[in-house]
């Protein structure tokens, strides 16, 4: 095919073609005068267009698809190529009968034919002249007609009305080519080359952006000074519209008719949701500022709600910031802003609730209930946030649950373990896509109050990496003077957090952030004893798991006896969770016998338990004897509480040297080292030849070697058990001793004191040497657990060997030699 020139005028295009090739060129007055001088035929085929009316002198393709259509195109273009053509009055009609068509239309010629891929056949018709249906003689295989011209009333060529209008036609034309983007300019062009005015007119209203009645109305008025007027007319309406959404587009006002105006403006919505395939979201939107009016917001937050909305409102409902944004509105509606629950401050009850769901920790109930009481007299929330800490399983968590119903507020639990990402407390700027609030808000909505308990739990676990801090975004949080005022990125804007209760749980207080851990209030939570274990499992543990596996108390009994077995014999920790797992393990085992009908026995019996548990997985701490030179008992701490540790150390022949085993720590390893430069500065008092430091080697060992150990609590041990060995003296029986020690041989307080004696009485220990500053801590625990035990408050290193090591030799002491 040759090359082509197209000129177009909106939707529909004119080609500039050579007359050989069969294509179109424009209408001269010539060619006009020649279209006029042709015949009409008496008897036509009629071929019905569904949404679009044909012009005189107009060429316009179509593409057939019904199959009278298609055998029509093909019969015509076999022999004279002319067929009529006329609108159908129902678009959506498939197989048009002679009502279902208007009656004047345009005889054309056929210009080409192509047959498409998908079987239709597109068509390119060029209008001759109108005609009107006199009558229909077929309807099968495709309709036929006898027609009749209809004449053109035109004026006369120098007729200046006329002429002015024609003018006003190419300049309205011209000008909506300007305005219209999608049409090029070329288009231009064609108007002002166009000599014909009837041509123009039929040009200019085949192209124009109008509904198939109003073409067809065009087409139907037989004067031409009358058509060119109501084109005209029509062309202005057009150009207002063009003019009003180029004034949407470029911000710029037109002085035009404002309800004109809104109703295009409100078409034009409207017509693009309806392409769009979308739904009209105004009654949604509605009901959103309805819900808004409802808030007990500040006049602030209702005016940056309202802004939101109205750009929700002028939102594409297709782009992403639509979903974005309306999840935006959704959280500002879900947020209780300034909706509170009543606080209930019956101490009494609170103290109830506290009894009633955990045993012991009467410290931290005393607590608990002095930081309540507070609350109640000052009547607000700018207290310091609590914080529990101690080992796991001591009911940290499970506290704040009692809190919250002892209040009677709502509570929420938030787990810190492992977040690295700031965002999840501060949440994500709403410019990205799937931003979201931060876990705070979340929580906060969910809760559908602004006061509820708030547990933080595992707050020692945070960490921070390139995607911020969580820490630093929690100091915002958690501090009474700034979290009235709490910004999440996502909300933009602040929200009240001021009387939120806000409740932290951790293991250890050394990885907390220290400007965080300032801005609490340090509540210590200790392990428990083995008595408070065995009656939290009476009342607590062996209920809850008889009901969770579907049993009651007749069908499964387990002894105090029995429950202290497990306690010991399975279990070490601070808290009750492995207990708890363990007494599972035997309901289940009752729990199965029943559901399959084998006898077994309602009271569980020692053998019972070892046929379910094993053997038992722990023993007894157990105090080793004082036969044996270098050997001393030191109390330890760890995160599931307390422990005894057995320090060692062994003098062999050399020449001085020290070595360290045990898998120990840097400060571990430094006390030793203080304990021997202490001796060796000290030894004549010691009753140690200098001689021996020399010529033997020490060796210290902390039993087990793959745990690893580190802390300041054993010197005292360290370096009681280094002159036990180098005098080869006994350690005095029962005795056990935790401290530090300094060059000059002062003896310094350390921590976990509670866990520690609780470890020295599991392991039958007597007597504790301890420094005179941790009396304070002995004072503090209950006197049951303390029962039995002796304690020695030293102040120097002296003082422990004088009360530790006795003046007997061990069995089979070594002789030292104190020559070279």
């Amino acid at each position: 095919m040759p090359n082509q020139k197209i000129l177009a005028l909106d939707n529909l295009s004119l080609q500039e073609m050579d007359p050989d090739a069969e294509l179109i060129p424009l209408m001269t007055p010539e060619d006009e005068e020649e279209m006029n001088n042709e015949a009409l035929p008496k008897d036509i085929a009629i071929l019905p267009l569904r949404n679009t009316v044909l012009f005189p002198g107009v060429v316009i393709p179509i593409t057939a698809g019904r199959d009278k259509s298609i055998k029509l195109i093909n019969d015509a273009n076999a022999k004279g190529k002319i067929i009529g053509v006329v609108a159908q009055i129902d678009e959506n009609e498939e197989d048009p009968t002679p009502n279902d068509v208007h009656h004047i239309g345009t005889v054309a010629r056929i210009m080409r034919v192509l047959k498409m891929p998908d079987g239709n056949t597109t068509v390119i018709l060029q209008g001759k002249k109108r005609f009107e249906v006199e009558a229909f003689t077929q309807e099968e295989p495709y309709l036929k007609a006898t027609i009749k011209e209809v004449s053109e009333e035109r004026p006369d060529d120098k007729n200046v009305e006329f002429k002015t209008i024609v003018d006003a036609i190419k300049e309205l034309a011209i000008q909506i080519i300007k305005e219209s983007p999608n049409i090029p300019t070329e288009a231009t062009f064609a108007i002002k080359n166009i000599e014909s005015n009837p041509f123009l007119i039929n040009f200019v209203s085949s192209n124009m952006n109008l509904s198939v009645d109003e073409k067809q109305k065009l087409l139907s008025i037989p004067n031409l000074k009358d058509r060119a007027l109501e084109t005209l007319r029509f062309m202005n309406l057009e150009l207002q519209k063009l003019e009003v959404r180029n004034d949407i587009q470029s911000k710029v006002r037109f002085d035009l008719d404002q309800q004109q105006r809104e109703y295009f403006l409100q078409q034009q919505m409207k017509t693009i949701q309806e392409e769009l395939g979308g739904v009209s979201y105004e009654a949604e939107i509605e009901e959103m500022r309805a819900k808004g009016l409802k808030k007990k917001w500040d006049d602030n937050t209702a005016k940056h709600f309202e802004k939101e909305l109205s750009k929700l409102q002028r939102t594409n409902p297709n782009s992403p910031d639509f979903g974005i944004q309306r999840n935006y509105i959704e959280l500002f509606l879900e947020l209780p802003w300034n909706e509170f629950t009543k606080d209930n401050f019956d101490l009494k009850r609170a103290q109830k609730i506290l009894d009633r769901d955990h045993y012991g920790l009467e410290e931290v109930k005393k607590r608990i209930i002095e930081h309540l009481a507070v609350l109640k007299l000052r009547n607000d929330m700018k207290s310091p946030i609590l914080c529990l800490y101690g080992p796991p399983g001591v009911g940290k968590t499970s506290i704040g649950k009692s809190v919250a119903e002892a209040l009677g507020r709502e509570y929420i639990r938030m787990s810190l373990g492992g977040l690295r990402d700031e965002a999840e407390i501060r949440g994500h700027r709403k410019t990205y896509i799937g931003a979201m609030p931060g876990r705070i808000l979340q929580n906060i909505k969910k809760a559908k109050t602004s006061n509820p308990v708030f547990v933080l739990d595992e707050i020692d676990k945070l960490s921070s990496s390139h995607n911020g801090d969580p820490s630093s975004a929690l100091l915002e949080v958690l501090d009474p003077e700034q979290n009235k005022e709490f910004h999440d990125n996502f909300l933009e804007l602040g929200y009240d957090l001021s009387k939120v209760m806000f409740i932290a749980t951790s293991n250890s207080l050394s990885p907390i952030q220290p400007a965080l851990r300032d801005r609490m209030e340090i509540i210590e939570m200790t392990g428990y004893t083995i008595e408070e274990k065995i009656e939290i499992a009476k009342t607590h543990l062996l209920p809850k798991q008889l009901k969770e596996h579907g049993l009651t108390a007749k069908d499964l009994q387990i002894g105090k006896k029995q429950l202290e077995k497990i306690v010991v014999g399975y279990t070490r920790e601070s808290g009750v969770r492995g207990l708890e797992k363990k007494i599972a393990q035997v309901v289940r085992h009752a729990a199965k016998s029943i559901a399959m009908e084998e006898p077994y026995n309602v009271k569980v019996s020692d053998a019972d338990i070892l046929e379910v548990l094993k053997s038992p997985r722990m023993e007894r701490d157990k105090y080793e004897n004082n036969d044996v030179a270098g050997v001393v008992t030191g109390l330890a701490w760890t995160s599931v509480g307390g422990d005894i540790l057995f320090i060692e150390s062994l003098i062999s022949k050399g020449k001085g040297s020290m070595t360290m085993t045990g898998n120990l720590g840097i400060v571990m390893k430094e006390s030793v080292t203080i304990a021997l430069e202490y001796i060796r500065a000290n030894a004549e008092n010691l009753g140690i030849e200098p001689e021996v430091l020399n010529n033997y080697n020490i060796h210290i060992h902390v039993p087990e070697g793959a745990t690893p150990k580190d802390g300041p609590s054993a010197g005292i041990a360290m370096l009681t058990s280094m002159v036990s060995s180098f005098t080869q003296k006994r350690i005095k029986k029962n005795i056990a001793m935790t401290g530090e020690i300094t060059l000059r041989g002062k003896v310094l307080p350390v921590g976990g004191i509670k866990e520690k004696i609780l470890a020295a009485k599991r392991a039958n220990i007597k007597e504790i040497i301890l420094c005179k500053e941790n009396k304070r801590d002995i004072e503090e625990i209950k006197p049951d657990y303390i029962e039995g035990l002796t304690f020695h408050y030293v102040d120097k290193m002296s003082e422990v060997l004088a009360i530790a090591i006795t003046d007997q030799k061990v069995k089979n002491a070594k002789v030292l030699e104190t020559k070279k």
